[in-house]
């Protein structure tokens, strides 16, 4: 069980990596070096926001809901089916991290964001709500 999500990770690992070599190689090296940031930051991003109290509580326990889904063997589309099986993964944690973001607001986020201003500025357009954010 463990096998098929350690391939899907080294696989995922290298994609990233050959991503990153491609900008260096283009000669985008600043690109180059905020992707290779943004996977860390993002985590960074994270674990601010669920600290951050005015982050409402009830965000904070939808991530903690997360992590348990995440770490739970029972999963939407079991691990065996390929791609699909890690791929139900992913998509929760990205809506879990799109509500977490847009409950935070864009002030929270700029303020929690450790990289460079146009990787948050991507991350709050996946957030925003197509009506805009909400000012309340």
């Amino acid at each position: 069980m463990l096998e098929p999500l350690l391939i899907a990770l080294v696989a995922c690992a290298l994609l990233y990596a050959v991503a990153v070599g491609a900008l260096v190689v283009a000669g985008r090296r600043t690109d180059a070096a905020a992707l290779a940031r943004f996977v860390p930051d993002c985590i960074v991003l994270l674990r601010r926001l669920v600290c951050d109290r005015r982050v409402p509580w009830r965000s904070r326990i939808v991530f903690g809901a997360l992590l348990a889904y995440l770490v739970s063997p029972v999963d939407l589309v079991p691990d065996f089916v390929p791609v699909a099986g890690h791929l139900d993964d992913a998509l929760v944690f990205a809506l879990a991290l799109r509500y977490l973001v847009a409950a935070a607001g864009p002030e929270v986020v700029r303020a929690s964001w450790p990289g460079p201003e146009r990787s948050v500025d991507a991350i709050l357009r996946l957030a925003q709500r197509p009506g805009g954010w909400r000012t309340t």
